[in-house]
């Protein structure tokens, strides 16, 4: 049952999920709770009148979910915001039902003052509560197995702003008129900044109806999506990379049962151009990329060299056990705990003590913790936030699980880790994938304890290091993002240039 499971494209599904959720869940909630620059005092109050609001959930013309939002006012003046959300996503052949429920009060003027928050899926629950101080935000994340608190500061007063943007609607406003939002998602519990650029009117059609909307193009994480706002500042459109379409519709048509969902793996793998060769004993290899400047991605990393569109990498080897010295070049954020590593947990310290008992170097150390996670935790889709201590209760997970055990476990035993994402060769297609990297003996070495490997075969590319705010980014390549192999024939030495980015010819 696993070996017929990690032969499939199933496991990778975590990666696909941070995109969804920058997509679909984080542009739910990112449509409606902004923490906007734009001077409250020049905004209108939400009205003081009870509203339900209805969005139907598209992806490549299949309704998969809807959006149910009601606004409440209050005796202080106050307003509570009640959303739901309910969605079925098909992903490798099998349906996963998911559900969101955020509840918060924010002021007239669309300050966030507290929020409950509540994501189920199966295999995963949790839940967060948190409340505004200031230009700050404290919450607690329980998810069944650990309780987190954490506190993140922004540059202003976090406010939640709702579908209706009239701020947006300023009066003289001109085509080509920009303005930064930096906002708090409930969902991700993260601190981002999106740019909104007004581009004029636009006849859009929206069920065999012919309307003249204001078009609105916000870039997140060098990710673009559009909105369409009637005269009232109300969204009726949004769009997003990849097929995502929210549409404000009627209540009995978004609550509606669902289409026939198209499989999301397939829809979003990056295109390849050409035939790959065969991995197995690959030393190197070069790829021309095409793929959106704005991310900014620095692919010039480790065994990664990019120069002129062109990325060649380079398997590593493995020093010989025994032998190897950890560290090196590492930073000191590779040997740390953080939200979701729970670097140094009794837990982990004793799991780590155990499985590495006997190595005498950090090669065996590595060695073994790598089998041990890829061996004890059943590949299945897990549609989540993954901690590791959560991981190691649960035993479940695909490729972030993975990443993020074996992170937690091999800092706890002195081995500098970073997750890294980006996509994976299987199956004839390029899908978007997360795995490790380690520290020994001055070089990184990339792990991939899905599917185990190590090191990991050269059809792993990656685009972006860190745990979940950082793999956002990979949410610019949705759709954009083609590869093509180059034979050997055409292949030539490669210009290095440290830190190249695409946006550095």
């Amino acid at each position: 049952m696993k070996q017929i499971a990690f032969r499939t494209p199933a496991p990778l599904i975590k990666t696909i999920i941070f995109l969804v959720w920058l997509f679909l869940f984080g542009l739910l909630m990112q449509r409606d709770f902004f923490i906007t620059t734009i001077n409250p005092e020049e905004s209108s109050a939400i009205a003081q009148a009870a509203r339900e609001e209805y969005q139907s959930i598209y992806f490549h013309n299949r309704k998969i979910g809807y959006v149910a939002t009601t606004f409440e006012p209050r005796d202080d003046g106050r307003i509570t915001l009640d959303q739901k959300a309910g969605m079925v996503l098909n992903v490798a052949g099998g349906k996963h039902p998911v559900n969101l429920h955020l509840e918060a009060v924010i002021t007239a003027d669309s300050r966030l003052q507290d929020f409950v928050f509540s994501f189920r899926s199966p295999f995963y629950r949790m839940q967060a509560d948190g409340r505004s101080s200031g230009n700050s935000v404290s919450f607690t994340l329980a998810t069944g197995s650990t309780t987190i608190r954490e506190r993140i500061d922004l540059p202003a007063p976090p406010m939640l702003s709702t579908s209706r943007r009239d701020y947006l609607l300023q009066p003289g406003i001109t085509v080509g008129e920009k303005v930064r939002i930096p906002w708090f998602d409930p969902l991700s519990l993260t601190a981002k900044d999106s740019v909104i650029e007004y581009r004029g009117r636009d006849k859009v059609l929206i069920h065999g109806r012919v309307q003249n909307l204001h078009h609105f193009i916000e870039t997140v994480a060098g990710a673009r999506i559009s909105s369409w706002l009637d005269d009232r500042g109300d969204v009726q459109k949004e769009e997003s990379p990849a097929g995502f379409v929210f549409l404000k519709e009627p209540k009995f048509k978004a609550l509606a049962d669902s289409d026939e969902i198209p499989d999301l793996l397939a829809a979003v793998a990056a295109r390849l151009n050409g035939v790959m060769p065969p991995l197995d004993g690959l030393e190197q290899i070069r790829y021309r990329l095409h793929f959106p400047d704005g991310g900014a991605f620095d692919l010039h990393s480790g065994r990664q060299q990019y120069a002129d569109g062109i990325l060649t990498v380079t398997r590593e080897s493995l020093p010989p056990a025994p032998g190897g010295a950890s560290g090196g070049t590492a930073d000191p954020a590779d040997l740390a705990a953080s939200r979701m590593v729970q670097t140094g947990h009794p837990k982990l310290t004793e799991l780590a003590g155990r499985i590495t008992a006997g190595s005498t170097s950090p090669v065996e150390k590595l060695r073994a913790i790598a089998a041990w996670v890829h061996a004890n935790l059943e590949k299945r889709p897990v549609l989540g936030l993954p901690d590791a201590l959560t991981i190691l209760d649960s035993r479940i997970g695909d490729c972030n699980e993975h990443a993020v055990l074996f992170a937690a476990l091999a800092r706890t035993a002195g081995i500098p880790c970073r997750i890294a994402s980006g996509v994976m060769f299987l199956n004839d297609a390029f899908y978007y994938h997360a795995w490790n990297e380690v520290g020994i003996d001055g070089q990184w070495i990339s792990v991939d304890t899905t599917i185990n490997q190590l090191p990991a075969d050269l059809g792993h590319i990656k685009f972006v290091e860190g745990e979940f705010g950082d793999q956002m980014r990979i949410g610019a390549l949705l759709g954009q993002l083609s590869i093509e192999p180059l034979p050997p024939a055409a292949a030539h030495s490669p210009a290095t240039k440290a830190h190249q980015s695409p946006d550095q010819p």
